[in-house]
């Protein structure tokens, strides 16, 4: 038991004084002080050696496995370079680095505690999740806008694409707005830049979704021309991209929060400088903490000098839309969409009759329906 009463110094130097005097019995003393023989014994020793009866340090005088200083300086940088990496993105940078001895992950991360540089709010937030991933590069593009901010006397709107497999980013644009007029050229470069992908998972918004009947615009027909298959999220279900929200949140924590920007200009210069070491130096944790760039190779379709002519088999009967969005079949003036506006669709008969697939280039765009007298584009 510990010494009881208002200051343990005095209870200290009171056992002392009485047990050093003569005939003293130090068991009964150590009863009445309500300390152990062991602890009774040790301040007697103490006292009479000179040590004093202060509490000493337990902590060894020297530790052949502390991380040496140059190596929790290289991790204090890192950290202050990049404030929102963890233990185990430094641990894989300082490896790739050859930095030696090299501390676990867990090491690192009481370096950071140590140097106030994390918090356990911090830590607490980390939680470990299931993830799901396409089999190779390329094979499913996520495209999102990151929530716009001001910039000057405007706002930026960051158009995002990343990779499904790799996590690369392919595209982190500064765009004034979310028209396509912005979108267009920026996927143009992406695509003459890295190929391209066989697929893109998008949203429902503008502009590349209107809503959840007329799905598709002039932005995802010109994708179908380029033989990119254009998938929409459920609605209200962000996570079904969810790679491109988590980018969508590292961009946030260690750009835009970080920093302001005086125009469009400087946000873009700041884009490409983060997006380097994103996609070639920055660990990912869903990747066994290896950059994206990795994993990522360019694609093998290139893209054409000119849209490919648009061609349907001899089973379906080919209507222009016109500049309503509307065809002329069967002596029914039918809505398919805005979206392939004179461009010509296929109408493919389906095994019920009255019943025929809608077809723009090789893509099933919707049904329709006489018998219900309705066109519905999907």
């Amino acid at each position: 038991m510990p010494f009881r009463g208002v200051s343990v110094m005095d209870q200290r130097v009171a056992f002392v004084v009485a047990a050093m005097a003569e005939g003293s019995n130090i068991r009964a003393l150590c009863r009445l002080h309500g300390i152990s023989p062991t602890t009774g014994y040790k301040w007697l020793k103490r006292a009479s050696s000179g040590d004093g009866l202060t509490d000493v340090s337990r902590r060894p005088r020297h530790s052949p496995r502390a991380t040496p200083a140059a190596v929790e300086q290289a991790v204090v940088a890192l950290r202050r370079q990049h404030p929102s990496w963890g233990g185990r993105k430094i641990h894989h940078v300082l490896r790739r680095r050859g930095v030696s001895p090299l501390p676990h992950a867990n090491t690192i991360t009481g370096i950071l505690h140590r140097h106030g540089l994390i918090g356990a709010d911090q830590s607490a937030q980390r939680r470990p999740f299931q993830r799901f991933e396409r089999a190779a590069p390329n094979e499913l593009w996520q495209i999102d806008f990151k929530g716009h901010f001001a910039v000057g006397a405007g706002r930026c709107h960051p158009l995002t694409v990343v990779d499904d497999h790799s996590r690369f980013a392919v595209v982190l644009v500064a765009c004034p707005d979310e028209r396509r007029c912005s979108v267009q050229p920026a996927l143009r470069a992406a695509f003459r830049r890295y190929g391209l992908p066989a697929a893109m998972l998008m949203d429902n918004g503008p502009p590349w979704g209107t809503d959840g009947r007329y799905r598709h615009t002039k932005l995802t027909a010109w994708l179908m021309r380029l033989g990119v298959a254009p998938y929409h999220g459920r609605p209200f279900h962000p996570q079904t991209r969810g790679k491109n929200e988590r980018f969508n949140g590292t961009l946030k924590r260690e750009v835009v929060a970080r920093y302001r920007f005086e125009d469009l200009g400087a946000v873009q210069r700041c884009f490409d400088r983060w997006r380097q070491v994103y996609n070639y130096e920055r660990p990912h944790q869903a990747i066994g903490d290896e950059p994206p760039a990795s994993r990522f190779r360019d694609a093998e379709r290139r893209l054409p000098a000119r849209l490919p002519s648009i061609e349907y088999g001899p089973d379906c009967l080919v209507r222009r839309v016109q500049k309503d969005g509307r065809i002329s079949f069967m002596d029914r003036n039918i809505f398919v969409s805005s979206a392939f506006a004179e461009q010509p669709i296929g109408l493919r008969p389906s095994n019920r009759d009255g019943v025929f697939d809608i077809l723009f280039c090789t893509f099933r765009i919707g049904r329709l329906d006489l018998t219900a007298e309705a066109g519905k584009d999907g």
